[in-house]
């Protein structure tokens, strides 16, 4: 049923709903009326709303949307979009443990680093992070994005920034669009290429991640870089 914003019965109200029943029992479109706040002289919130879970209806695209993905949606402006990706942001932000911001120990606290900004890509995205001789993050680069499914590195690339922030080793991070971590043979190959390259120069190889959907695939676990 379509309402106009002010004939919304209250008991109907995304907030009053909130109030009475708590986040986590709202719908997806009330929780989004509730960061949109109104609708248009024609169209409720609560419609508006529908529209953008209709649209978007795994809501990990809209980690993904642009500005002019989002206004598409009528009754989506420029402010509303903008409201609604910075609320992506904070959901991601908030997803990632706080722990793990400065260290990382284990593939799986690599994981746990990358995932939120690299599981839901549609293309390959490959990232580096550079790590001091107590595995605390110095930074993490983003060196490049593919096409949908490869991602092209020179090892200079990944020694450069490596060398420039006098790191003591780097972990790769790759993800694979399909959802499947699995490395393929032009992956492993080029994980040899930058192993070899960094021990040339004494820069410790620490693991490269290959981040799939909710799971990934460690070459250090794994095996695969017992002869780099």
């Amino acid at each position: 049923m379509k309402y106009k914003n002010k004939v919304i019965p209250i008991q109907e109200r995304p907030r009053e709903r909130l109030l009475k029943y708590g986040a986590k029992n709202l719908a997806d479109y009330e929780l989004f009326a509730i960061i949109l706040r109104t609708g248009t002289k024609d169209i409720s919130v609560l419609d508006v709303a529908r529209e953008l879970t209709i649209e978007f209806n795994d809501l990990s695209q809209i980690n993904e949307a642009t500005v002019t993905e989002l206004q598409k949606i009528k009754g989506v402006g420029l402010a509303k979009a903008i409201e609604l990706l910075a609320v992506s942001e904070l959901g991601k932000r908030m997803n990632r443990p706080r722990q793990l911001e400065n260290t990382i120990t284990s593939p799986k606290d690599s994981f746990y680093f990358l995932k939120e900004n690299m599981q839901n890509l549609n293309q390959e995205k490959l990232v580096c992070i550079y790590l001091n001789a107590k595995s605390e993050v110095i930074t993490d680069k983003v060196l490049t994005m593919g096409t949908l499914n490869q991602t092209i590195i020179h090892p200079r690339e990944v020694l450069k920034w490596a060398l420039k922030h006098n790191a003591y080793g780097f972990i790769i991070s790759h993800n694979h669009p399909s959802g499947n971590p699995n490395p393929s043979r032009a992956d492993i190959e080029m994980t040899k290429k930058i192993a070899e390259a960094a021990k040339t120069i004494g820069i410790v190889f620490v693991d490269h991640i290959i981040v799939g959907k909710n799971q990934y695939f460690s070459f250090v676990e794994n095996g695969l870089s017992n002869n780099f």
